[in-house]
């Protein structure tokens, strides 16, 4: 008589069941002498296989738990921090992607810079890890674009590529990354950098938004969007306040009309310098006497007056 052990299935979290089962089976069966030495060798294979997977599951089942209770537990990140990966290589990828989710983070991923820019200007991550070697828009242009946008300058970005030479270091620093990182990697380096530089970035938030700009009968506090003149708040749109900010918060400086339509608006609106001196004259409309702080710089912009 033939005996058919059955071969559990690989998601069943109970091997030790099918051992019980199959030795059951063979406990009720009759079986002919030249048989049996065949059978126990078969039953014996049976039983270490099964064991074997017992114990796989139950590494499994701790495994999983041990991350489980690991999971983000860094009140300064947050809960749900999203992370933007950008490379070509699917295997990195998924490599990055599961080491990031299994310390918590929201991940998504896309392959190339285009995908990049569009994905961060429709729904702008936390951080972004940017290889430098991408088809067509490499790396570099795509930092340069997002740190040249006031909407999108403040995101950090972590350079992950195989060009380790100083010379490339250097380039993607000098576009605004925050940090970099030569393939090969060690994920466990590369969590710890995310953290730190969320963690920085975060510290930085916090302290620009509770910093309230004191500068003559002016008074602006970024956090609550609130800008007072002796005492008595100024009501403004968003984009004076942005203008007013902007231009209070580095007094002396004389800045032309594209950097303040790049500091208030973003690189590349479509804005004339027209429309800039009208924006500064409804400002200083509504700073009364306070309006001649804002100077006009002939040939060149506006300041605020130190």
């Amino acid at each position: 008589m033939a005996v058919v052990l059955s071969r559990p299935h690989p998601l069943d979290t109970s091997p030790l069941l099918t051992i019980v089962h199959a030795a059951s089976s063979l406990a009720s069966t009759s079986f002919p002498v030249t048989a049996t030495s065949h059978v126990k060798h078969t039953f014996k294979n049976k039983i270490d296989s099964n064991l074997s997977a017992a114990n796989t599951t139950e590494q499994f089942r701790n495994l999983k738990s041990s991350h489980e209770g690991k999971q983000m537990t860094d009140p300064s990140i947050g809960l749900n921090t999203h992370i933007l990966v950008v490379d070509d290589e699917e295997d990195l990828l998924e490599l990055v992607r599961y080491n990031l989710v299994k310390d918590g983070y929201r991940v998504s991923c896309v392959a190339t810079g285009e995908e990049a820019l569009a994905f961060v200007r429709r729904q702008p991550p936390d951080l972004l890890v940017l290889d430098l070697l991408l088809p067509s828009v490499d790396g570099l242009e795509v930092c340069r674009r997002l740190k040249g946008d006031s909407k999108t300058r403040d995101i950090p970005i972590v350079m992950l590529t195989a060009k380790s030479e100083e010379s490339d270091m250097v380039a993607g620093l000098e576009r605004g990354a925050d940090d970099y990182i030569a393939k090969p990697f060690s994920p466990r380096v590369l969590s710890a950098r995310i953290r730190a530089l969320l963690r920085r970035k975060q510290s930085q938030r916090t302290s620009e938004q509770e910093t309230t700009i004191d500068i003559h009968e002016l008074s602006i506090h970024p956090g609550r969007h609130e800008a007072t003149l002796a005492g008595n708040q100024i009501e403004l749109t968003y984009t004076e306040f942005a203008l007013l900010h902007f231009l209070a918060k580095r007094p002396g400086w004389a800045f032309t009309r594209t950097q303040i339509v790049d500091a208030v608006k973003g690189e590349d609106y479509p804005v004339t310098d027209r429309s800039v001196d009208v924006q500064v004259a409804g400002l200083r409309k509504k700073l009364g006497d306070c309006g001649s702080y804002i100077e006009t710089v002939r040939g060149l912009g506006y300041r605020f007056r130190a």
